[in-house]
């Protein structure tokens, strides 16, 4: 191995708002779960409190307003910039809520992972939790995939499933769901910064084994 293949994987990862699983990741991080270190967290909100977990244990924390910006076009430009300033070998979306566009899309190809609250292929978008309830699904959950051009629609990494049960909410069904996005958000993060995970014509690979569609699916039956 080279030495950049051998150092730790860095790591910039994109968040919107509170950073429950920017959280998840610091966490893991700190006890070594993955051989990577995340050397930046952007928001393109003001005041976002997950600048806050970052700057708490020394993580660069940058405000990117994409307000101050005439079009998407040029706000992922310029987040472009500030991303490949700090030379990652991955990025992480944990929450950041915008749709980005294709040219920015397919230059982190194959090294953007998303984390999305619904069994994908269902339920892209928002209101996830809500749009479960309503369908009468009997089983919900989380997944973490490949970011793609499709919204929520690149290769699946990994799922986990949580039973809908009587009485759920959408609060009391997405805190169940967050839950799990806390434990298989690092985990796929582990799998990518040890070179087991890669994408390779629209597909996720992990250990050179193609995934199925759904990637791998972990079921809570009691959660």
């Amino acid at each position: 191995m080279t030495d950049r293949q051998s150092s730790p994987r860095r790591i910039v990862v994109l968040i919107s708002g509170n950073g429950s699983n920017l959280q998840a990741l610091i966490d893991a991080q700190a006890r070594n779960t993955f051989p990577g270190n995340i050397v930046a967290v952007i928001s393109n909100r003001p005041g976002a409190f997950g600048l806050e977990r970052a700057q708490k244990v020394g993580i660069d924390a940058i405000t990117l307003d994409h307000k101050e910006y005439d079009s998407r076009e040029s706000f992922d430009q310029a987040l472009q910039a500030g991303i490949d300033a700090y030379r990652p070998d991955l990025v992480v979306l944990a929450g950041f809520m915008r749709i980005l566009t294709p040219e920015f899309v397919r230059h982190y190809q194959g090294k953007m992972l998303n984390i999305h609250p619904s069994l994908l292929p269902k339920y892209q978008g928002l209101h996830t939790h809500k749009r479960a309830l309503e369908a009468g699904d009997t089983k919900h959950g989380v997944t973490v995939h490949f970011v793609t051009e499709e919204l929520d629609g690149g290769p699946n990494i990994v799922q986990a499933e949580v039973p809908v049960l009587h009485g759920d909410t959408p609060e009391t069904l997405a805190t169940r769901v967050q839950l799990q996005e806390h434990l298989i958000y690092p985990e796929a993060v582990r799998w990518y910064c040890e070179e087991r995970l890669t994408m390779e014509n629209n597909s996720a690979l992990l250990d050179g084994q193609k995934l199925p569609s759904s990637g791998i699916v972990i079921s809570n039956a009691e959660s």
